[in-house]
């Protein structure tokens, strides 16, 4: 029953670009998000957020908003809708619960206003008067040394940087920035609450089901059990639906104090700041090799921004680990503590922004030494975790560098930089390493076989636009040898075998084998019931004689369909719920994802206006489990990746010390005349060891390596090194 991946089972569900189980749902508008879920007697709230950032609510006069009509609570520090126990867990950031009158940063949650209709408690929240007692506040990041931290687990290294630099023909050295930046997905942040008696039912727009219930259960005083968190779609998170923010906390208080289904949706405005974003860094990457590129010492150093109240690490330098063979390398990271909110995960953290300056950094060595930039990191390929000294898993990205250059036409490159005109436009070409880590989590999952001959397969993990419903119900289909559309798979509850969060590219990975585990049980189950019923036409056979196929079980000529199995049973079905955990495969394989990143620009030389005309990307992702939606993940991450490059930039004004583009009329996303066609290539990558399918998370590879490809290209077509994201035009004229 064992599907080992160093086999290459052919696979006749797995792998197939099979259309969205949940497709149908979303194009006629029939999933429902959190946004949508009615509740009887339901009230909205609205959120009060400060115009401070740093100092304390000295009074709130809520009289005016208290006496409208509609109006049924208007709850702040002064009156806060509910107690913090002393045994919560999520530390500093139970203050934001209008736990504290101090203020942190602007935009932080101040207040709830509570009333029959939206409209109601939007004109409340508009009347609400707040008084504060102002401190000084500092939101520019201070590069000073004396305003720094280094937190403890922050370095990293091997070697010697001072011989390295010693044995080197050629060193560069550059710093290159990006901006703070912040997530806007589709779907706002969005809540729920709904009491009966003490247990709570909260529909909430997250990532991680069973950490929100873990954690809103702390902030409540009740125990896990009592608490159910339901969330069957999400509309996009990147990271920031990774925690479990300040509104969540506030809302189920607040719906318990008034004994009523209480619903918080907040503003796109409101998008900005309470609810994360991706810090600011600025890295100083040094490079020094020989004069046929071999690398002879490395150096990345980051600070970036965090919040007073709690820490929060971009681990941008850790790309520097491992991306390269190199004997000497030196890496750091260091926080600049300031009056914002907490930074937080963003699609691939650390290593969007690292790869960044690393990778321009490669292309400004392989520009120094007159090498090729690819030949360049063919002579600096690791064959090894350069950290750990393990082997891969497995590493495709050879072939990677080889498919992608030859479907982007590579070879056709001008070296020298403004050299090449279109129509009047400056041309170039650029590329990059694409590489993300692996990591697994336990996860638990269960199988279970019905009487009409279908079965349903569940975890409580989350649909946050990846297509984890249509790839779950393939693995299983695949087990069980059913058509896929005999197979249900359920998410999205907290009721469900618990799962991890949908972060870091895991779920594929870790929920993915434990499904497929829980299949192999049930079938097992399922075939001992047939050769142990004297009434199976299979009475008698060999447990390991029977095949599954079509939605029956065979051996020797005979065979006999699920449903007449099943049906015969007491309890009309037969299921397996397993608990998943990964092996020892990392005490002796390293593990990770690797690509390779193309781009073509054109710049205009008066105007200095960019427009990528052409971007190809290829992949080592390990077993692809659906092509189309793992090319709609890769498609997702370019168009990320080119915002990250020319457009998307939260803009700070540090004089007042808010946010003064927190709309999306203003801040700059990627629109489809921004976007080329793009060209997703996947290289055939059989992991024998990451888990028993071959599979690797990719949601994050894609973007990373994909604003250093378009850089390099801008760099190529005007001979202008711009280093500071994003690529806009004044950086250019």
């Amino acid at each position: 029953m064992a599907i080992k991946a160093d086999k290459s089972p052919a696979f006749t569900t797995i792998g197939r670009p099979l259309d969205r189980t949940d497709g149908r749902l979303k194009v006629t508008g029939r999933a429902a998000y959190t946004g949508d879920i009615p509740a009887e007697g339901l009230l909205h709230a609205v959120l009060i957020t400060s115009t401070i950032a740093r100092g304390s609510v000295s009074k709130i006069d809520s009289s005016a908003a208290e006496a409208l009509p509609g109006v049924i609570a208007v709850f702040s520090p002064a009156n806060p809708p509910g107690i913090v126990p002393k045994s919560d867990k999520t530390g500093k950031e139970s203050q934001l619960l209008l736990q504290t009158n101090k203020v942190f940063y602007h935009g932080q949650i101040i207040g709830l206003v509570v009333a029959e209709s939206l409209e109601q408690a939007q004109h409340a929240a508009s009347l609400v008067k707040v008084n504060y007692r102002r401190s000084q506040a500092v939101t520019k990041m201070d590069t000073r040394a004396s305003a720094l931290v280094t937190p403890e687990d922050a370095g990293g290294g091997r070697g010697s940087i001072k011989s390295g630099l010693a044995a080197a023909s050629s060193t560069i050295k550059a710093t290159y920035t990006t901006p703070t930046e912040s997530h806007n997905p589709m779907e706002p942040f969005a809540t729920t609450a709904v009491w009966q008696g003490q247990a709570l039912t909260l529909y909430d727009s997250t990532q991680a089901i069973t950490n929100t219930q873990k954690n809103i259960a702390a902030a409540l005083g009740i125990g896990p059990a009592k608490v159910r968190v339901i969330s069957h779609f999400v509309g996009g998170g990147f990271g920031c639906k990774l925690s479990t923010w300040a509104h969540v906390g506030i809302t189920a208080m607040a719906a318990r104090k008034l004994k009523r289904p209480v619903k918080l949706v907040m503003s796109r405005s409101q998008m900005f700041g309470p609810v994360g974003f991706r810090p600011k860094t600025i890295q100083t990457v040094t490079l020094a090799a020989k004069k046929d590129g071999s690398l002879t010492a490395m150096r990345h150093d980051t600070i970036s921004e965090t919040s007073r109240f709690v820490e929060f690490i971009e681990h941008c330098s850790s790309v520097s680990l491992n991306t390269y063979l190199c004997k000497n390398v030196s890496t750091s990271q260091r926080v600049a503590p300031i009056d914002i909110g907490k930074p937080t995960w963003m699609r691939a953290p650390g290593h969007a922004p690292g790869s960044f300056a690393l990778e321009c950094a490669m292309d400004e060595l392989a520009c120094a030494l007159k090498i090729d930039p690819i030949a360049l990191r063919l002579r600096n390929y690791a064959d090894t975790d350069q950290e750990s000294g393990l082997p891969w898993s497995s590493n495709a990205l050879k072939e990677c560098y080889k498919l992608g250059a030859e479907k982007f036409g590579w070879h056709m490159r001008s070296p020298k930089p403004g050299s090449v005109r279109e129509d009047g436009l400056l041309t170039g070409m650029g590329m990059a390493t694409a590489v993300h880590s692996v990591w697994r989590n336990p996860s638990q999952a269960m199988v279970r076989i019905l009487a009409d001959g279908t079965a349903v397969a569940s975890a409580g993990t989350q649909e946050i636009g990846t297509g984890t419903y249509t790839v779950m119900s393939q693995i299983a289909a695949e087990i069980l040898g059913l058509p896929i559309d005999k197979v249900d798979f359920k998410l999205g509850d907290s009721d469900l075998p618990h799962a991890p969060l949908s972060g870091g590219s895991t779920t594929a990975g870790s929920v993915g084998p434990a499904v497929a585990q829980a299949a192999r049980e049930a079938l097992r189950k399922l075939i001992n019931t047939a050769v142990a019923d004297p009434q199976s036409p299979l009475y008698g056979a060999a447990a390991e004689a029977v095949s599954c196929r079509d939605g029956a079980l065979s051996a020797n000529g005979k065979s006999e369909s699920f449903a007449a199995i099943v049906a015969r049973t007491p309890e009309k079905y037969i299921e397996a719920k397993v608990d998943h955990k990964p092996g020892d495969e990392e005490k002796h394989f390293a593990m990770s994802t690797f690509g390779a990143q193309f781009a073509e620009v054109a710049v205009d030389p008066d105007l200095g206006l960019i427009h990528v005309r052409r971007f190809v990307g290829a992949y080592g992702g390990g077993r692809i489990l659906n092509a189309k939606t793992a090319r709609s993940q890769m498609l997702g991450g370019i168009a990320f990746g080119i915002g990250m490059a020319l457009t998307e930039q939260t803009i700070m004004d540090n004089n007042c010390h808010r946010i003064v583009n927190n709309n999306l009329g203003e801040y700059y996303l990627p629109s489809n005349a921004d976007v080329p066609h793009l060209d997703v290539y996947f290289v055939q990558e059989d992991d024998a060891h990451v888990n028993d399918l071959g599979v690797k998370g990719i949601g994050e590879l894609g973007i990373t390596g994909v604003a250093a490809a378009i850089a390099n290209a801008v760099y190529n077509a005007t001979g202008k090194r711009v280093r500071d994201l994003p690529i806009t035009l004044d950086k250019l004229i």
